[in-house]
């Protein structure tokens, strides 16, 4: 958690005020690339200049203003900023509860913590667990940074997440996308293909561990950083490839084969039941069903099985194999070998 509070106010939760403070919950890991002239590979910088004058303008002379006309700016300080509506820029208004499934995952934004600021502990605990024992989310409006943000107030573990939302104006209308009608039978899809899914779905279940997602396309390019200093190429531009057309989506897919196939190739429980192997010696009586009732058959079978385990193969000497397999041999004939004894 942050060592300094982004923003400090109150909960107002009906006639109950609950002080708190604002916290970011997210941090960002993008790569960090710095924007370089391609004709001697020099940083390229980015000033903050008067445009009147040219010339450099420090933060300390910068004032944020409205243009009311071409030109023509009313100056807002953020005393002014604050001065507009004072309860909105120190409150964070509850105005609704509402069920969390109700709010389309659209509609959030930005994820931050909210912690009691001094005797703020209990009335903060009771909000907390309202919001636990009912199951719903608070919608509420609070003013950062000169915008007012609608949100919502979230029982997470032991803490209250506010999470921004955007407003249904922000929502862009998905009435151009051309999508697939709404109902199984109108998209021309089987009880049988569904079920597949089902299966594969399934078998890809596990329980949520986002400790085991990382970026590996960071991972990729810090890779291919280290190779090219390796190589020398610090300064080479990479030319790109020739585009290739993408492949086209067939008129007539069969979904059962390839849901088929996901579900040998996929891990999980659905998968770890169909792709695993046979045992030992299942293969073994297959093969005796096939194998005719002669020494050279089962000598022949048993150097099939050997030629699969190839380490064994590479650590075993020809003498080795021919006892292997005489002892293949006498394996599959045990009635066979007590009455010549």
């Amino acid at each position: 958690m942050a060592a300094r509070a982004l923003w400090k106010g109150a909960i107002s939760f009906g006639l109950v005020y609950i002080p708190v403070e604002m916290y970011t919950a997210v941090q960002e890991h993008d790569l960090d690339l710095t924007m370089l002239d391609r004709r001697d590979f020099s940083p390229v910088g980015y000033k903050r200049y008067n445009k009147k004058t040219g010339k450099e303008v420090t933060w300390d002379d910068i004032v944020k203003g409205y243009e009311y006309e071409d030109n023509e700016y009313v100056v807002l300080s953020d005393e002014d900023l604050k001065r507009a509506n004072v309860e909105a820029t120190q409150t964070i208004d509850i105005v609704a509860f509402v069920e969390a499934a109700d709010v389309p995952l659209t509609y959030y934004e930005t994820p931050y913590y909210l912690a009691p600021a001094k005797g703020g502990g209990k009335v903060y605990a009771l909000l907390r667990e309202t919001l636990r024992k009912a199951g719903k989310i608070g919608i509420a409006t609070v003013v950062m940074r000169t915008k007012q943000h609608l949100c919502a107030l979230v029982c997470v573990e032991d803490k209250i997440v506010l999470n921004t939302l955007r407003y249904a104006t922000e929502i862009r209308s998905a009435e151009e996308l051309k999508l697939p009608p709404a109902t199984m039978k109108a998209a021309g899809i089987s009880d049988k293909e569904l079920q597949m899914a089902l299966s594969l779905v399934d078998g890809m279940s596990e329980e949520w561990n986002p400790e085991q997602y990382h970026d590996t396309y960071k991972e990729d390019v810090m890779a291919m950083v280290k190779k090219k200093i390796k190589a020398g190429q610090t300064k080479t531009i990479t030319a790109p490839d020739k585009e290739t057309a993408a492949p086209k989506a067939s008129n007539v897919v069969d979904l059962v084969a390839l849901l088929q196939d996901s579900l040998g190739k996929r891990g999980g429980k659905g998968a770890a039941a169909k792709s695993r192997p046979a045992p030992v010696e299942e293969e073994e009586d297959e093969e005796e069903e096939e194998a005719k009732p002669k020494a050279r058959s089962s000598k022949s079978g048993s150097t099939t099985r050997r030629s699969t385990s190839t380490s064994r193969a590479k650590s075993s000497t020809k003498s080795t194999a021919k006892t292997a397999s005489h002892a293949t041999a006498a394996k599959r004939k045990p009635a066979t070998s007590r009455k010549a004894a």
